[in-house]
């Protein structure tokens, strides 16, 4: 019996590889980029939310300034991969005359350092917070670092203010920069990657890898701690656990994948701007791991690419009632208020979200 579910897990897994594998290739076949383009952002949201999942799904810590962390890593990656600083600041142009142009592999190490500091920097302060104290916190932490990135562009521009940096350089991966285009031919067969497919596959890479490592966290001790946390810090001091370390422990693991997030991003899109770390981009993220359903990796998943995807799905519906509401109401509007329609409804019949953590009874009478 075990071995027949083992052989069906493996041919779920195998399927599901060759349709991610195959999946740009099929958008891309219908002649526009935008449908791979907005699958990329949605890999990222996917990479976003499971990094959030360690600290609000495992931990049981409400954290919104968790895009302050991606906002990080995306103007690190900018700063370090770009002219920017060579064009403002003479003793850096003096050293490198076209500007610094980090490694693409060197600049995400860094981040995923200094998001992780950052993590911790915002941890130590409100460990002794629980519930809305602790959400009221880290939503001013969030905000403070968008403001600061808003306005240090004077007395001395080190982000450029709310015109943000531009002319991010793209990523090399083995010799060829993927913000061109890659051509394959095997005799009379030719096949042209667009750029938005490459790099739909690096991103691909990187969400893997994170399921595997968030997979692995939460199937070890430490992540058995932090569950005990979530579900009663008092007993689980009581029992001997540390719960000072862990906390912080998982503040900055789960800034870590933030700030390496940060970097794809400023990457993908070849540059980085402030609106794109607003109050409402950490309020998304939390909703996609509540709606997918707490601590349970499958779950926050599918919430995630649902909550990315379901905008511009719906921006086709948001139209044709523009239209019947004789243009009272913006399609803008209209879209935002179905999606949050269809959250309201999905929350009413799904409490525990679209895909929960299975309950532990359960599990171990099964």
């Amino acid at each position: 019996m075990s071995q027949s579910k083992t052989s069906s897990k493996l041919v779920v897994f195998a399927l599901a590889a060759i349709g991610l594998l195959m999946l740009p290739l099929l958008l891309q076949a219908t002649g526009s980029n935008s449908w791979v383009r907005i699958v990329d952002v949605a890999l990222l949201y996917v990479m976003l939310a499971l990094g959030l999942n360690i600290v609000v799904g495992y931990a049981g810590l409400l954290d919104l300034g968790f895009i302050a962390f991606f906002a990080v890593g995306a103007y690190l990656y900018s700063l370090l991969a770009s002219s920017h600083l060579a064009d403002n600041f003479p003793a850096i142009a003096a050293m490198f005359p076209n500007g610094i142009h980090l490694s693409f592999w060197i600049v995400i190490f860094l981040a995923a350092i200094l998001a992780g500091m950052t993590g911790l920097i915002l941890g130590y302060p409100v460990l002794k917070l629980r519930g809305d104290y602790l959400a009221i916190v880290t939503l001013g932490f969030g905000e403070i670092v968008r403001i600061f990135m808003l306005n240090l562009d004077r007395p001395i521009n080190l982000t450029n203010g709310p015109k943000g940096i531009a002319g991010v350089d793209a990523v090399t991966v083995f010799g060829h920069n993927m913000g061109q285009r890659l051509t394959i031919s095997f005799g009379d067969w030719t096949y042209t990657f667009e750029s938005v497919t490459l790099y739909y596959y690096l991103i691909l890479f990187f969400v893997v890898m994170t399921v595997i490592i968030a997979h692995r966290m939460g199937n070890s001790r430490i992540g058995r701690a932090w569950m005990a946390i979530r579900e009663d810090e008092i007993a689980a001091k009581a029992m001997g656990i540390n719960t000072r370390n862990l906390k912080l422990a998982a503040f900055g693991s789960s800034a870590t994948f933030g700030g390496i997030a940060g970097v794809l991003f400023a990457s993908l899109m070849r540059g980085v701007y402030p609106e794109s770390f607003v109050l409402m981009e950490s309020v998304m993220i939390v909703a996609m791991v509540v709606l997918g359903g707490l601590g349970h990796i499958p779950g926050v998943i599918l919430g995630a690419l649902l909550l990315a995807g379901l905008p511009e799905l719906l921006r086709h519906l948001a139209g044709p009632l523009h239209h019947l509401t004789d243009g009272r109401l913006a399609p803008e509007i209209l879209r935002q208020l179905l999606i949050a329609l269809a959250m309201v409804i999905v929350m009413l019949l799904r409490p525990r979200g679209l895909w929960p953590a299975p309950e532990h009874g359960k599990a171990l009478s099964k």
